[in-house]
């Protein structure tokens, strides 16, 4: 039966391939459309999906590399094994799994694409393209709501806003605040991780990639001579563990004193690259999401790449740079050991009383004990790492002709305001966020390798997901003020 386009007043709107799409759509739809439904009424629905697309629904189906025509009307084929078992699939809720009409909005004709994640880091226009993936538009560009009818009209979901999109990320990052470590120093049992605060969720698995191939081709570029000799150092690998490369933005760091005679510390007449765009769109983030507090936004950044077997000594960071500061891990995970004393076993191996998996794209923050009492080192890497260290520098100590950036000046965290229940966007937000706090505590952390404190006590620590109150107030307010009852002499300082 031949569709007539011209005299279809509905039918005359759309395309013959729009007209295809809906076909296939209906006819994968027919089981279920037509039960309990008389053998009359069934007729009249395939006869007249038939005729939206005739020759989709009298094709030739290669079977087994041979071809059979699908004979007969549908309704022939419905009476067939093939229709009891899409019944019975029905009535087990198995067929509206992968043909649910929430997964026809998402592009269910074929294989969805891949998503953009919430902010791509480059360029945060590209939300825009995910807004247009969230209609109620198939992957043809085909509204199938409006070529089923009213009687196939689907409810359209309320699109998140951008800023929506953000605090719906922002409530979902998990922040680990309570880390535990006695051990005497100067004579009191004192908490050396108290300060240390872990975070996860900040960055996306498409975010960490961007950033991670990024910092390869600043890697290239510093190979081919395109950043300034401050910036990239590529030490000959001597022994295991040495010779990592690192890249400094915003000022050069000098670990140790060097031959001519400067100690550790911020070399104030050597100058380096500037901070790259990228890594101010993390510095925002790191802001914008209470990583960081506003009142230590960083102005200079070391990248640490790691081959299989660098390591990082035992080392306090120097306090040329100001309290917190933070470390991004990418690429693999490893450990980072903990403690007043800790011990060198070997090449690459290091003894403490604690020891901290760091995931991959986690956020170690560091101040009070945990950045000026214990130290802190990184055992010899299992495979590839990169880390990226963000610091504000003492304003004392900023190289000669130092000018902030001014797109990182008055970075505003967000608030942690509810949103009003009366949108479907809170309440979305709501539920995420009473599901996030009931993800566990009480979880073991490992006990450092070869000799270590002779307490080997699981420490625990308190997951927290980001709370709101009407009041816009946190339920505990951060300090960010470093323990001054001790603080040992900075070593030499590396990064982590």
């Amino acid at each position: 039966m031949e569709p007539n386009y011209q005299e279809d007043v509905f039918l005359g709107k759309y395309q013959p391939s729009e007209l295809k799409i809906a076909s296939e759509f209906l006819t994968t739809w027919l089981p279920f459309l037509s039960r309990d439904l008389c053998n009359d009424c069934v007729h009249v629905l395939s006869d007249r999906i038939r005729s939206l697309d005739p020759e989709h629904c009298i094709n030739i189906e290669k079977v087994n590399g041979e071809d059979k025509a699908v004979s007969g009307s549908m309704v022939e084929n419905m009476e067939s094994e093939e229709f009891d078992n899409k019944m019975d699939d029905i009535n087990a809720g198995k067929f509206c799994d992968s043909h649910s009409l929430d997964s026809l909005k998402a592009g269910g004709f074929e294989a969805a694409s891949p998503r953009i994640s919430w902010a791509d880091m480059g360029d945060e226009d590209g939300l825009e393209e995910e807004e247009q993936k969230d209609s109620g538009l198939g992957s043809h560009g085909v509204d199938v709501s409006s070529l089923a009818g009213n009687s196939m009209k689907t409810p359209q979901k309320r699109k998140l806003s951008r800023e929506e999109r953000e605090r719906y990320r922002f409530i979902n990052v998990k922040k680990m605040k309570v880390f535990s470590c006695f051990e005497k120093v100067r004579g009191r049992s004192v908490n050396i991780l108290e300060g240390l605060e872990l975070h996860t969720g900040v960055f996306s698995a498409v975010e960490q990639k961007k950033i991670v191939d990024f910092v390869y081709e600043l890697q290239e570029k510093g190979q081919r001579g395109e950043l300034r000799d401050r910036t990239f150092t590529a030490p000959h690998k001597w022994m295991r563990g040495k010779g990592r490369v690192t890249i400094q933005f915003g000022c050069c760091y000098n670990y140790a004193p060097d031959k001519a005679g400067n100690p550790p510390g911020i070399l104030q007449r050597e100058a380096v690259d500037p901070i790259p765009s990228l890594f101010k769109v993390i510095i925002k983030r790191l802001v914008g999401w209470h990583v960081l507090p506003p009142t230590c936004i960083p102005d200079s950044c070391i990248v640490n790449i790691y081959d299989e077997g660098d390591c990082i000594p035992p080392h306090i960071d120097n306090h040329d740079f100001v309290r917190p500061f933070c470390t991004v891990s990418f690429l693999s995970e490893c450990n980072i050991l903990f403690g007043s004393n800790l011990k060198v076993v070997g090449p690459g191996e290091f003894s403490g009383p604690y020891s901290m998996p760091l995931p991959v794209g986690s956020v170690l923050v560091l101040k009070g004990n945990g950045a000026d009492v214990a130290k802190h080192c990184v055992p010899a890497v299992p495979t590839k790492r990169i880390s990226i260290t963000f610091r504000k520098m003492d304003e004392s100590k900023r190289p000669v002709g130092f000018t902030p950036e001014p797109d990182l000046q008055g970075i505003k965290p967000l608030p942690y305001e509810q949103t009003t229940q009366s949108t479907p966007a809170a309440a979305a937000i709501s539920s995420s966020r009473s599901s996030n706090d009931q993800n566990g505590s009480n979880h073991n952390y490992r006990t450092a390798h070869g000799e270590g404190s002779k307490d080997r006590r699981s420490r625990d620590y308190r997951f927290e997901s980001r709370e709101w109150s009407s009041s816009g107030q946190r339920r505990e307010k951060s300090r960010h003020t470093p323990n001054r009852s001790y603080r040992p002499k900075a070593t030499s300082s590396d990064n982590v």
